[in-house]
């Protein structure tokens, strides 16, 4: 199971954070269970910050090569820079496969 699956499963069975303010703020308040961010933003300093934010916190971090796919995952029709996973849902197991 790919990223994009895992994170359009959690978006129906659990709950997400969209775009790259709510994901920080996810990640310094310790919610987020995992971090996706995309590869192809620009400017990339917009994204830049994640992984430090997550090699700190401790929480798993992911990045993928299309934002206009991770928003289609996410459930919106614009492209996302980053998501993160506050509630795994259904997707728990497909999440610690990833680690």
């Amino acid at each position: 199971m790919d990223i994009y699956q895992i994170i359009d499963k959690v978006r129906k069975t659990g709950k997400i954070e969209k775009g790259t303010n709510e994901v920080t703020k996810a990640i310094e308040r310790g919610t987020a269970k995992l971090v996706v961010y995309a590869t192809d933003v620009e400017p990339k300093e917009i994204v830049q910050h994640l992984p430090l934010l997550c090699k700190e916190k401790n929480i798993p971090c992911k990045e993928v090569d299309n934002r206009q796919k991770l928003g289609i995952a996410s459930g919106i029709h614009v492209p996302a820079s980053s998501v993160a996973v506050i509630d795994a849902g259904d997707a728990k197991k497909d999440i610690e496969g990833l680690k």
